[in-house]
């Protein structure tokens, strides 16, 4: 039997969550996860820019499709979501040294960054989704979504993330994080911040 924050969050993201491990907010504290790096991986949405040595026409933006793929002169499809922008500039270079150019020299910048979402959803005054920004936490994401209503239960607030493939749930005290009596939890992009 689901609970109701599982059916409410199966209704308004379906798919996004599924039956998970439940983690202790006390074991984060021990051990809190490692902060996602700059420049990290590229996902759908995600628009760079390639930069391709004397070929102006190889070079030039590209968004990532919803299939987490770009459309490349002369080599195609390109699988690039899920990978770096030093990453993919390798893939191009290969590509196009396998029978187009000799010895290419490519660059992938990240011009814009769509990929990278939280979700905010319940009790607060804005539920929706917005961009994740780096080393942002559960607090701030409250603020953004317009802060509790009068009915939340802020020290009941579900924090649900992938981590290696699963989830896991983490129930935080944000009032108690706001009173400075816990720490605050950053967030991670996809994280998905219910409150009851």
């Amino acid at each position: 039997v689901m609970s109701r924050c599982t059916w409410f969050l199966w209704v308004v993201v379906p798919g996004v969550l599924a039956c998970g491990a439940s983690g202790n907010y006390r074991d984060w504290e021990a051990s809190p996860p490692r902060a996602l790096e700059p420049g990290g991986q590229l996902g759908p949405g995600d628009l760079i820019e390639v930069k391709v040595f004397r070929e102006n026409d190889l070079s030039g933006p590209f968004q990532v499709a919803p299939d987490g793929t770009i459309d490349f002169p002369l080599i195609g499809t390109l699988q690039v979501a899920g990978s770096t922008a030093p990453e993919v500039a390798s893939m191009i270079r290969q590509r196009l040294g396998d029978g187009y150019l000799r010895n290419p020299h490519v660059t992938v910048l990240v011009k814009e960054v769509q990929s990278r979402r939280i979700y905010v959803l319940g009790q607060v005054e804005r539920p929706g989704t917005f961009k994740y920004e780096e080393g942002m936490t559960v607090v701030q994401a409250i603020t953004l979504a317009g802060g509790f209503t009068k009915t939340a239960r802020p020290n009941a607030t579900v924090v649900t993330r992938v981590v290696e493939g699963r989830e896991t749930r983490f129930v935080v005290p944000v009032e108690e994080i706001s009173r400075g009596t816990a720490r605050n939890l950053p967030l991670l992009p996809g994280d998905i911040v219910f409150v009851p």
